[in-house]
């Protein structure tokens, strides 16, 4: 018997228990609004009035990924409520860019070949959130699309702004956008043009001035010479001093911008911008403005929280009230390929007390469970530093048998038609098999996607086993005990390491 045709008997529309993953799991994105979820998701959630940090360990399928999306979910629907109050979203759950970028980086280059894995810093980590967070404004600022209201009312409020604010925004733009549709050049252009700032007298017009005055100063020179005309000299004197000054200010602003590039490409390895590049866009900026703007050179430590401040201060003018940082997916990347003493060398420099208690965010880092194993094997000083106990640690993500139970039977119910004939889990089972029979069997899988392969098994087994001309819509207990066991035995060697999934 197909089993399509066993579930649609019971009309029910597709099949709950096949997805595995959360993020391609169509049904859960349908249903994650009903708070189907881990009973401390309100301790990991925290309050929007004052958003914190939570530091979550799980094992693979434990629901980490779907905590991650129902805290977009919140966030949406709380930033529809509340429009002037809004929270800013970074999605931290891809950290491929950031580990190319940073083994590429000439620090960690050996003989010309990037690093198979890079050194990571904390500081590393605040200007990658610093990359995504500013582009995904820059995004939102230079947005073509003329009837998305959120765009339109972001530049409204940016024009509004202070020239500090808007400077500041110049900066981090000119740190830290690494757009990946459009040119860098055309997006610093537009942003400049609707920012309003910039220097008068930039390296740009310092050239010209003194390429155009040092020719202007020749030709009345020449004509002087041909015609005694005295006016001419004074006009010579005029244009020569100007092309000096000009030239002048060009050298020494080019000496100072460059050297200063330079540490900001030395510093900043997130960003693969060379040197000149950062140059040629400084000199774009009023001297006078960067003379009060932190800028991220080696040895500094401060600079990166101030810059953080400063976007905190440019997004509230747009309505954003705080900002949300979501890690996920830790031991993904091709990097890592799950491997636990990289999972740690990335996570690692995060757990430091003040920057995760920075005023206004919340750092929502939902971990591998192989990276609780090795907080337990720190030292003191570590925990000095890192300080879990003030930050919302769920050292691990655990499901019991009842709220598996639960969620099972939510999923059974929201793929049910509006006909279905089904009403609660154990209409599918024989009625010797009662819900303290499946409380149990799940209550052994400890974790949905594996009570999920374990219905899935025990529904796919039944189907299997039943020709299409004697068809039974009711499974017998004899299977979910056969199925019981094996996926039982399943868990307990993936546990043990000895089996992939």
């Amino acid at each position: 018997m197909n089993i399509d045709h066993f579930f649609k008997n019971w009309g029910i529309d597709q099949n709950p228990f096949r997805a595995e993953e959360a993020r391609d799991d169509e049904l859960y994105q349908r249903i994650m609004g009903d708070e189907m979820t881990h009973p401390e998701f309100e301790k990991i959630m925290g309050t929007f009035e004052r958003p914190g940090t939570a530091v979550v360990f799980g094992e693979k399928g434990s629901g980490k990924t779907a905590i991650r999306l129902l805290i977009e979910e919140r966030i949406r629907r709380h930033n529809t409520a509340q429009p002037e109050r809004k929270a800013w979203v970074v999605a931290y759950d891809d950290l491929n860019p950031f580990l190319d970028h940073l083994s590429r980086h000439p620090s960690q280059t050996r003989h010309g070949k990037a690093a198979e894995f890079p050194e990571i810093r904390l500081a590393d980590h605040q200007d990658n959130l610093l990359v995504i967070a500013v582009t995904k404004l820059v995004d939102l600022l230079n947005g073509d699309d003329e009837t998305n209201a959120d765009a339109r009312a972001a530049r409204k409020a940016v024009r509004r702004m202070s020239r500090q604010k808007r400077v500041d925004l110049a900066e981090l733009a000119l740190l830290y956008d690494l757009p990946t549709r459009s040119s860098q050049e055309t997006r610093w252009f537009a942003l400049r043009r609707l920012l309003r700032v910039g220097s008068v007298l930039n390296q740009a017009v310092c050239l010209r001035m003194g390429v155009v005055g040092t020719v202007l100063a020749g030709v009345s020179l020449g004509l002087h010479s041909m015609m005694g005309e005295p006016a001419l000299l004074v006009s010579t004197v005029f244009f020569g001093l100007l092309g000096l000054y000009a030239g002048f200010r060009w050298i020494t602003q080019a000496f100072r911008l460059r050297s200063l590039a330079r540490k900001v490409a030395k510093e900043i390895r997130v960003v693969p911008r060379p040197a000149a590049a950062v140059a040629k866009r400084l000199g774009e900026m009023s001297t006078s403005d960067l003379a009060t703007q932190p800028v991220p050179v080696p040895g500094d430590q401060d600079s990166r929280y101030d810059l953080m401040t400063r976007l905190i201060r440019i997004l509230e003018e747009c309505g954003y009230s705080s900002m949300y940082v979501l890690m996920d997916r830790a031991d993904e990347p091709a990097r890592v390929n799950g491997d636990a003493r990289r999972m740690r060398d990335i996570v690692w420099p995060m757990l430091n007390n003040k920057f995760l208690q920075q005023e206004r965010m919340g750092f929502k880092l939902l971990l591998p469970i192989e990276l609780g194993y090795l907080v337990k094997k720190e030292e003191a000083a570590f925990f000095q530093q890192a300080r879990l106990d003030k930050q919302n640690m769920v050292d691990r993500l655990e499901w019991t048998g009842p709220t598996l139970y639960d969620i099972c039977s939510k999923r059974l119910l929201s793929a049910a038609g509006p006909e279905a004939k089904v009403k609660k889990l154990t209409d599918l089972f024989e009625p010797d098999v009662t819900p303290g029979d499946l409380i149990d069997a799940l209550d052994q899988m400890h974790q949905p996607r594996d009570a999920f392969k374990f219905l899935y098994q025990v529904f796919q087994e039944h189907c299997k086993n039943t020709p299409d001309d004697l068809a039974k819509f009711t499974v017998p207990k004899l299977v979910l005990e056969q199925i019981r066991k094996q996926q039982s035995q399943r868990v307990k060697e993936l546990y043990r390491g000895l089996t992939p999934s």
